[in-house]
């Protein structure tokens, strides 16, 4: 599998790896306590995941002025810092790293897509081994969010991938419809943010049930790629 034809593999983070789904809805909540908004639902935050934050508050809160929307946005993340300054930290999926680890034993370029900011980044990078699986690494903060296709564009320049070679591994429609944007395949993961049905009608080509059916479903993709580049038999006479 090494060599030109290596396969990349762009995760998403929240919701595809890191189990961040309490974290968030607490943060939204807290957040709009704090500027007497209604506590909003957990099928309407989880509806938001995956933008950068500004447009995923907007898109909970659509009334808001710019200056209501700032306010709410800095609220959202002083309720994280809160909760990181008190020692929590979202856990990793049972399975997550395993599979990540033998991904790249296998000749796997492995890249981040995400729509936290540096900070959230860098908090994750520090993981034990994190830093040394990924390849790259980009966020909402590098340019236009999700579903714009600006940050696959940008793993596979650092990657040295292209769409035939990359596929997007993420838990929403907003990354399916990201890698459609960027012309590579999407492949679901069935415990995050999003149902099945959401992604499914955004154009993933899969929906893993757990982490061996996700590892199985990229050694096909890796299988497929290898068929694709491998040059013509020339016959004799």
């Amino acid at each position: 599998m090494r060599g030109h034809a290596r396969p990349l593999a762009i995760f998403d983070i929240d919701g595809t790896l890191v189990d961040s789904r309490a974290s968030i809805f607490r943060a939204a909540t807290e957040a709009s306590v704090a500027l007497g908004l209604p506590e909003p639902a957990y099928d309407r935050v989880r509806q938001i995941v995956g933008l950068s934050l500004s447009n995923a508050l907007r898109m909970l809160e659509p009334t808001l002025t710019d200056a209501e929307l700032a306010d709410f946005v800095a609220a959202f993340q002083t309720s994280f810092r809160r909760m990181y300054d008190a020692g929590h930290e979202e856990p990793l999926y049972p399975g997550a790293m395993d599979m990540l680890v033998r991904l790249q034993a296998d000749g796997w370029r492995l890249s981040l897509a995400t729509g936290q900011n540096r900070r959230g980044i860098s908090r994750n990078l520090a993981r034990a081994g994190w830093s040394d699986l990924f390849h790259s690494n980009h966020c909402a903060e590098d340019g236009p969010g999700k579903p714009d296709p600006a940050m696959l564009l940008a793993a596979m320049t650092a990657c040295e991938g292209s769409p035939r070679t990359a596929v997007m591994i993420g838990d929403t429609a907003h990354d399916a419809t990201m890698a459609r944007n960027a012309g590579i395949a999407a492949i679901g993961v069935g415990w995050g943010f999003h149902t099945v049905e959401e992604q499914v009608a955004a154009g993933v080509r899969h929906v893993a049930v757990d982490f061996a059916d996700l590892e199985a479903a990229l050694n096909r993709f890796a299988a497929d790629i290898s068929l694709d580049l491998k040059p013509p038999v020339l016959k004799t006479a």
